[in-house]
């Protein structure tokens, strides 16, 4: 059991230093996180730290949480606390920005427990991440590469934090992040939750922006245009569908005549 008395409060934004010890702490020092997404800092990393995310919103629990360690974040190991077991998410000191997720233990919340590295200098070192709390929803952009079924892109239009049709301009592979990166053109934005997709100059009216996959599900250059749907993770996005748009038009057209639609979808 990790006692209580000595836990402090952090927002989004938090930064901690190994040097402002609580006496009472013992060996670990001890956070509770009020956002569902922020960013946390260790300065002078000693011993331990342990992190409990305790978002202020009471609506969803969260299905999962994700880590992205900053490329010069250096030590201290990076933990997920699931069922009082540790489960290794970042290496200390490794290189590279890959996005490391696990899921929660639902009702019992999200922890992310830090051991400092003993043999390293404390004093040289500053152990940096960010991290997102995700409802099951979100964990689509995550999920196995697998095309999606028909009432998963049909609920992936209401859903989804991007909702893009176009066309794929190149196809990039990035080993050291274990992902692959879609770069789209010619696009028109049905819904985005942030501005990841921007116009093309040129006054052509349409958009252009970068989707990502792991590395795993081998994505290739396709002709055509696409319906991309997916989901938001620190700043970039997420694929999670991606059917040829003429397929899922005559898809949309003959669930709407079932009316088997959640949401109005605008084909033009």
């Amino acid at each position: 059991m990790h006692s209580s008395p000595s836990l402090s409060s952090c927002l989004c934004a938090c930064a901690v230093s190994g040097l402002a010890r609580d006496p009472l702490s013992g060996p670990v020092q001890q956070v509770s996180l009020r956002c569902s997404t922020g960013s946390v800092r260790w300065l002078f990393p000693r011993l331990a730290l342990r992190l409990l995310l305790k978002p202020n919103v009471a609506s969803a629990r969260p299905a999962a949480l994700c880590i992205k360690a900053s490329r010069a974040s250096r030590g201290a190991a990076v933990y997920a606390e699931r069922a009082g077991e540790l489960q290794l998410l970042v290496e200390d000191g490794e290189l590279s920005e890959q996005v490391h997720c696990v899921r929660t233990d639902g009702a019992r919340g999200a922890a992310i427990f830090l051991q400092a590295n003993p043999q390293s200098d404390f004093r040289r070192r500053a152990v940096s991440f960010r991290y997102e709390l995700l409802q099951e929803k979100s964990i689509a952009s995550k999920a196995a590469c697998r095309p999606c079924s028909d009432s998963e892109i049909l609920q992936a239009i209401c859903t989804s934090d991007f909702v893009v049709r176009g066309s794929i301009r190149s196809v990039s592979h990035h080993p050291e992040r274990q992902t692959s990166v879609i770069e789209v053109e010619k696009a028109r934005v049905y819904r985005q939750r942030s501005g990841i997709f921007e116009r093309e100059p040129i006054m052509s009216g349409h958009w252009h922006g970068h989707i990502h996959t792991p590395l795993q599900c081998h994505v290739k250059a396709g002709a055509g245009q696409f319906l991309f749907t997916g989901a938001e993770h620190f700043g970039e996005a997420w694929l999670s569908c991606a059917p040829r748009f003429k397929d899922f038009e005559e898809l949309y057209y003959l669930a709407r005549a079932a009316q088997h639609i959640t949401c109005e979808f605008p084909i033009d």
